[in-house]
């Protein structure tokens, strides 16, 4: 996998705001954790489970920042995984860790703001 491409497509998937574009990068069963998510979804734990829930939760997201736009600082590439580091429109920073499956799909994400 380029990390690079990945986080380059990622970013655009988001500025372009078209959930199925976004949502093609991850995997059925993923599982996100994010401080975003428990503000959103009023679970403590953050912890979003499944596709079809990230996309309630994207949604939201995407409806509640009609403005929203990232800018990609770095990318940072592991063995199944990357940190994509990121800017968004109102200049908070995002450090977000994702790990892949055999397949390049995204099963787990946690979320880090500034």
């Amino acid at each position: 996998m380029d990390a690079k491409e990945f986080a380059r497509d990622w970013i655009d998937a988001w500025n372009s705001h078209d959930l199925d574009r976004i949502l093609s990068h991850y995997a059925t069963d993923v599982v996100l954790i994010s401080p975003a998510a428990a503000k959103l979804t009023g679970d403590p734990s953050g912890t979003v489970r499944g596709k079809d829930a990230l996309r309630s939760y994207f949604q939201k997201g995407l409806e509640f920042f009609p403005n929203l736009k990232f800018t990609l600082v770095d990318v940072m590439q592991g063995l199944s995984s990357v940190v994509l580091y990121y800017e968004n429109q109102r200049g908070t920073k995002t450090g977000e860790f994702m790990e892949f499956d055999t397949d390049g799909a995204v099963v787990r994400v946690v979320a880090n703001y500034s």
